[in-house]
């Protein structure tokens, strides 16, 4: 088994037998085997680097969707936190409606039973 190893300027086999293809197929009557081979150079390097800028094209295009990811799971997670927030207090203010007049009921009670049975 063979390992093959990619440096950055490394072609892969398949683009350079592509480029192959096309330095042949636009090939002039008078052009030479040198000639042709520097034109499918060419053509590899074209190949490379728009392999190079669609990966860089598509990491950015990641980017960014993870960030608007984030962006939502963080305006979610505060819509959470306020409507739990907005809960809290609706809770604690119709509690302390209700204290008030149980303390005047348990007053009134107190005073009547004092004043009733005389202690």
């Amino acid at each position: 088994m063979t390992n093959y190893k990619k440096t950055k300027d490394s072609v892969s086999i398949e683009s350079q037998q592509e480029a192959m293809k096309i330095a042949k197929a636009t090939q002039k009557p008078a052009q030479t085997k040198e000639q042709t081979k520097l034109i499918a150079q060419g053509i590899e390097k074209g190949i490379a680097l728009y392999k190079k800028q669609q990966k860089e094209k598509a990491r950015e295009a990641d980017k960014q969707k993870k960030k608007t990811q984030r962006t939502k799971q963080n305006n979610v997670k505060l819509s959470d936190i306020e409507d739990k927030q907005a809960q809290q207090e609706y809770i604690n203010n119709e509690s302390n409606k209700a204290l008030p007049w149980i303390l005047l009921a348990v007053s009134w009670a107190a005073f009547i039973y004092y004043t009733v049975l005389g202690f």
